[in-house]
């Protein structure tokens, strides 16, 4: 991996500028890099494929799950105000992110018009080279038309003055068509795995684990459920046995060869890349900016298999209470009283020991964690990392075996085709591993349970914290979730009471912590275009409603 963890940006100042066609200008200086010298050999062609690694999300794949209902900041940022729906289409996030991704395609364009150009006796290796971009390319691509719908489909690197750049917005579907055209081919010049030293580079597995995800959230479930087969006939991964573990720099696949659920993440070294969410998680002396919702401390079943408003073994006599006979991966996700903690000072006065957790904090005195719900999260959070800003080595997992698995059961439900035995070898692999009751689909039908709404819950579980909860939001066209308010913990059970009494709850006693949600059906299930970029471009309209 030490090819990708060192040269991410290198490129960023020398490479993938216009060439100038003057004749007096044609011959090349030699102290220069340009398309005429650069494009030779192996070394170079490596050096840009590294260069389009640095396109894919790393710790934005994390935060993306603040567009969703799973968590809330504290505070007003740009992902909070597009889950509200109280946003504008001059919001700045909206063209950073549009800017970013057709960066990273105008830069996987020009290697691909230009890679042909290096002598390598190895063509095996240079078509290993192309495809990897091409995966980035198309990643891209999948963000794009997620957020915006239709946009500009540009296969080749604009310059200045190129009249492609006022181009109108292409249609959505033909995109997606090639997306997953792209990823069939592509994955045939992929190898199944790398050398240790190599890993976070693009896989067969990868490349088809992702065409399985775009496929699922364009309903395209027949091909959803190809491509995660495939995958899963392999016979490369493999469930990692500790969930909290696999969230931890301990088990990082870059690091750790045991780890064969990872299928792709961006890979995190001490002192050259690394980032802060682990002290953002736990932060001790301001606000925790992750904050589990009430929505999703809800979400989880008991032990028995039963959601909490249908099982006898659901208590809610205290806030430790609330932990107990509950789906395991609860506590392996938020944290419970009794936990180890890097937060310092929680709420309980009585609690000597700053590295056990024992009760949420709402005091602002700076001497600890504040959650604003009255939850915290455990998972991503590595305590050796929250001390110091900006420390975090943990890798960041943008696809693991678990959500082919999950994406396979889903695609073989919405074909009718689900059944016990899909469960046994995909959802039930996944509560086999912490020791949860299995998915029965008989009990589900004796218990008045719906499938579908069990499996969407499956999936919420077990990717909290993961960037996936807004899309499959999106794709499930319940935009409804995301217009109720954003509750958290009886206030009730709040040790120091002084501190909430301004806080308030709704008629159940729960915490209300943000309220004025909107979600309009016909038109948040996309981002507006940038105003900036209509501005640009006169030729892009915009969607429907904004």
């Amino acid at each position: 991996m030490k090819n990708l963890r060192y040269i991410f940006s290198l490129l960023s100042l020398v490479l993938f500028l216009p060439s100038c066609n003057d004749a007096f200008l044609d011959r090349e200086p030699l102290d220069a890099i340009s398309d005429v010298n650069f494009w030779q050999n192996s070394e170079q062609l490596l050096l840009a494929v590294n260069g389009a690694y640095a396109y894919l999300k790393a710790k934005n794949t994390v935060d993306m799950e603040n567009l969703g209902d799973n968590t809330v900041w504290p505070t007003s940022t740009s992902y909070r105000l597009i889950s509200s729906g109280n946003y504008n289409n001059d919001l700045g996030t909206l063209n950073t992110e549009w800017v970013n991704a057709y960066e990273g395609i105008r830069r996987c364009n020009h290697f691909l018009e230009n890679y042909q150009k290096a002598e390598m006796s190895d063509e095996a290796l240079k078509s290993r080279y192309a495809a990897e971009v091409r995966f980035v390319r198309a990643y891209l691509y999948s963000y794009l038309t997620f957020l915006y719908g239709d946009v500009p489909h540009v296969t080749k690197a604009l310059n200045v003055g190129d009249p492609e750049l006022y181009g109108p917005r292409d249609d959505r579907d033909e995109i997606v068509a090639w997306i997953l055209d792209e990823l069939t081919a592509l994955a045939d010049d992929l190898p199944v795995s790398y050398p240790n030293s190599d890993f976070g580079r693009i896989t067969k597995g990868a490349a088809l684990g992702w065409k399985s995800r775009v496929a699922l959230f364009y309903g395209q479930y027949e091909v959803a459920e190809q491509a995660a087969k495939l995958v899963m006939d392999l016979g490369h991964y493999a469930l990692y046995p500790d969930y909290y573990e696999l969230f931890t720099s301990e088990a990082d696949a870059s690091k750790n060869p045991g780890n064969k659920e990872t299928m792709l993440s961006r890979i995190h070294t001490t002192d050259v890349s690394m980032h802060n969410l682990s002290r953002e998680i736990q932060v001790p002396d301001q606000s925790a900016r992750w904050n589990p919702t009430k929505s999703l401390v809800d979400a989880y079943l008991c032990a028995d298999g039963r959601p909490i408003d249908d099982s006898p073994l659901y208590d809610e006599s205290s806030y430790a209470a609330l932990f107990e006979d509950r789906d395991p991966r609860m506590k392996m996700t938020i944290l419970s009283p009794g936990s180890p903690w890097g937060g310092r000072e929680d709420g309980n006065e009585a609690n000597t020991d700053n590295s056990t957790y024992t009760a949420p904090k709402f005091n602002q005195n700076r001497q600890g964690s504040v959650t604003a719900t009255g939850y915290y999260f455990s998972k991503y959070c590595d305590l050796d990392a929250v001390p110091t800003y900006n420390r975090d080595e943990n890798d960041i997992i943008i696809m693991r075996y678990a959500e082919v698995l999950l994406n396979y059961a889903e695609a073989r439900l919405e074909q009718g085709t689900l059944t016990q035995a899909d469960l046994d070898m995909t959802i039930n692999l996944l509560r086999e591993r912490v020791g949860m009751h299995p998915m029965d689909i008989n009990e589900l039908s004796a218990w008045g349970m719906d499938l579908r709404e069990e499996i969407r819950r499956e999936r919420r579980v077990e990717l909290v914290l993961e960037g996936q909860r807004y899309f499959d939001i999106l794709r499930w066209k319940r935009g409804d979730l995301l217009a109720q308010d954003v509750k958290g913990m009886k206030k009730e059970f709040i040790l120091r009471q002084q501190d909430v009494e301004s806080v308030p709850a709704d008629e159940e006693g729960y915490i209300v912590f943000l309220t004025g949600n909107t979600f309009q059906q016909d038109k948040h299930y996309l981002w507006p275009v940038p105003l900036k970029q209509r501005d640009l471009n006169p030729n892009l309209d915009q969607n429907p409603n904004w």
